[in-house]
């Protein structure tokens, strides 16, 4: 299970996610040009079997115009600090397991108020 942090989060969260899920990385240090653009993010994910994990709902769209894989993980955090975030996703980490194991499911909102 390996997620692919968006631009609009920070790559600070990196190192810790990357102790919890198979490997964590971040969209600026995949080799795309910056800034990255949505397609090729998500080009880039279905390729290497990436979950995405973003702030940015234009993926929703993405997904349905291309189906899925790959996968996205939308936080509804609001403006929060990115500990907030790595506490967030390393919570529902059992919940995550089975959104990348599931078949039938492309997309996992998360919320945090």
């Amino acid at each position: 299970m390996k997620l692919l942090l968006d631009a609009n989060l920070s790559w600070r969260m990196v190192p810790p996610l990357k102790s919890i899920f198979d490997d964590c990385l971040h969209v600026d240090e995949i080799g795309l040009a910056s800034p990255a653009r949505d397609r090729d993010i998500w080009d880039y994910a279905k390729v290497h079997n990436l979950i995405i994990v973003t702030n940015d709902e234009d993926f929703i769209d993405l997904m349905n115009i291309s189906g899925f894989p790959p996968k996205v993980i939308l936080l509804k955090t609001g403006n929060q600090r990115k500990e907030i975030i790595i506490n967030l996703l390393i919570e529902h980490l059992q919940e995550i397991r089975l959104f990348y194991n599931s078949p039938d499911s492309g997309l996992l909102e998360m919320i945090k108020i």
